[in-house]
């Protein structure tokens, strides 16, 4: 590509995750998240694609999120619901709610953004100042509430929890919304109904994006592992040189661990949709030499990070080589262009996200108005390719949470994704690309890739990795990991086990290694998160342990971490982080 060419490449990544929320003992869920997103996030987002045919973008679904989709899409054909929410919004008329059943509803079906999901619509939100006024009157005056208050709560819970596409094209959805109160069995059926093909869909809607070429999908490591940490603790002071590390030395057997979640991601995305991934996001955009040594191995074409992980690894270069560093990067080494690592074979190419844009998404867009917040976009990626022109074709890496920001966008960000994708898709100076574009690109020498002499550790949030180490609630998680992965391997080693209960184990352990039990714990996350997400890794612990034929340790009958009053300091409760601080 000469240096001439005017304008600017932009590579847009949305990236889909949750963690394992099966209980494996029981088969239940125990948070709803997958199916809600599924509902609101997956939906419409696919929808905004199939509405601007000429965007084109990279979608990432981590395995252990289709896997959850499939167990819904299972239950559904079925008939047999192993979600209690979902079990709840079809309670039959003539069967008493318990008080564990009310108690669950009061939990659970307030847990939405007030602004956006809650105050929009007059009935849920009466619904909220009934129970905020008898609440404060004592909890026994929840007393009085009759079981026909709980159940048309937990049927607002799931209409606000529609995406604004659905809403949009269901006539039945709209009746439904209208109708403000006292939902039949038959009303709460049809919902579950619409629930269903939406969960359905999501796998192959996306599939048939991918198909007309209009999308690529990534796949990530298959339970979402911060693969660096489990290969190496000390990586964490490639960023933080004083960073407090976990009183267990490194994780046990940790390469074969992380060589399992890429094989088995790998096999996944094959299987789910018809060939194999040519990119492969980090779990949290997490990176190491080492961890990207083990994608190369596999001929994956691409990965990512960013801007922090790339400052921090320019940095290195130049401490280990001096003045040459920068002429072994280019000769002015930038944000917007691919890299690649020096001795890395076979080649991978290397994205770093520009996290200042990706964050006015995250975080900023959701307070503006749609189409000012779309056209200020377009103008930024503009504004890129003309301070470039005279030199290479810019290539601007914006990538972020698919899911969780629009809950706090007006009609989970319609209107801005529409006049987004409009505007980007018919912008002549704009040219959008997917990973394997650049990837073809690099290799038929229409675009120069960067060179790297060091890869520096890090993830996509401050460049480090203390959102998941280092604090000693976070240390204290990845110690009662070690000891339960030790355990493990004692067992297994001797024999004991038969295959089924070995297979049982295997995929136990491997939800436990999720970066997201690391994710939460801390002080600045919202208490009622931690100790939601804190129960559950003692809870998959526990189970391991008893799938082991060993008794669970006392140490994992208590809670370690139990976050901050109220909401804490984290952002959108804690869901996702700024990519600089």
């Amino acid at each position: 590509m000469s240096s001439s060419d005017t304008g600017v490449d932009l590579l847009l990544l949305w990236h889909m995750h949750q963690p394992d929320y099966r209980d494996r003992s029981t088969g239940e869920f125990t948070m709803p998240w997958v199916y809600l997103h599924a509902l609101k996030d997956y939906s419409d987002m696919a929808w905004h694609l199939e509405q601007h045919p000429a965007m084109r973008v990279v979608v990432n679904f981590v395995p252990v999120l289709l896997d959850q989709l499939e167990d819904y899409e299972d239950q559904f054909t079925r008939g047999t619901l192993r979600d209690p929410l979902l079990r709840l919004l079809v309670q039959p008329d003539d069967a008493p709610l318990s008080e564990a059943e009310r108690r669950h509803i009061l939990d659970q079906c307030f847990r939405a953004n007030h602004t956006r999901l809650i105050a929009p619509f007059a009935p849920y939100k009466r619904l909220h100042d009934i129970f905020t006024t008898l609440e404060a009157q004592g909890a026994n005056s929840l007393l009085y509430l009759a079981d026909r208050y709980y159940l048309d709560l937990v049927t607002w819970y799931h209409l606000s929890w529609t995406g604004e596409t659905v809403r949009r094209s269901s006539e039945r959805l709209g009746r439904l919304m209208a109708q403000g109160e006292r939902y039949s069995l038959q009303d709460r059926r049809a919902l579950l109904a619409l629930i269903a093909r939406e969960v359905q869909q999501v796998v192959p809607r996306y599939r048939a994006l991918a198909q007309r070429g209009q999308i690529e999908l990534s796949t990530t490591p298959h339970c979402h592992p911060l693969a660096p940490l489990m290969l190496d603790f000390a990586s964490a002071r490639d960023a933080l040189p004083d960073i407090a590390l976990p009183a267990s030395t490194h994780y046990p057997d940790g390469r074969a661990r992380v060589d399992f979640h890429i094989d088995s991601a790998l096999a996944s995305h094959t299987r789910r949709f018809g060939s194999a991934p040519r990119g492969v996001w980090p779990a949290e955009g997490a990176l190491s030499a080492a961890f990207a040594g083990q994608l190369a191995q596999r001929s994956i074409g691409w990965t990512a990070s960013s801007e922090g992980v790339l400052g921090n690894s320019l940095h290195a270069s130049r401490d280990r080589a001096g003045a040459n560093a920068e002429q072994a990067a280019g000769a002015a080494p930038s944000l917007h262009q691919p890299y690649q690592l020096q001795g890395l074979e076979p080649p991978l190419v290397f994205f770093f996200r520009d996290d200042r844009l990706s964050d006015l998404i995250g975080f900023s867009y959701s307070k503006w108005h749609g189409r000012d917040a779309a056209l200020h976009f377009v103008h930024e990626i503009e504004t890129i390719g003309q301070r470039a022109q005279g030199q290479a074709r810019p290539l601007v890496c914006v990538m972020l949470d698919g899911e969780n920001a629009w809950e706090y966008y007006p009609y989970n960000g319609y209107f801005f994704l529409s006049d987004l994708y409009q505007g980007l898709s018919t912008n002549p100076q704009i040219r959008l690309r997917t990973g394997a574009d650049v990837v073809d690109d690099i290799a038929g020498g229409t675009r120069r890739a960067g060179l790297l002499p060091v890869l520096a550790a890090g993830s996509w949030v401050y460049g480090n990795f203390a959102t998941w180490i280092g604090a000693a609630d976070k240390n204290t998680a990845w110690d009662l990991l070690c000891a339960a992965k030790q355990c493990y391997d004692e067992v297994l080693t001797g024999g004991t086990l038969d295959r089924a209960r070995q297979e049982q184990a295997a995929a136990q352990l491997a939800d436990c290694e999720a970066s997201d039990w690391f994710w939460w714990p801390g002080e600045d996350n919202p208490g009622t998160s931690v100790s939601a997400f804190e129960t559950l890794f003692r809870s998959k612990l526990g189970n391991l342990y008893h799938l082991l034929g060993r008794p669970v340790p006392d140490t994992l009958r208590h809670a370690f971490s139990r976050g901050a009053q109220g909401e804490g300091s984290a952002e959108i409760g804690g869901t996702m982080r700024r990519g600089v601080a």
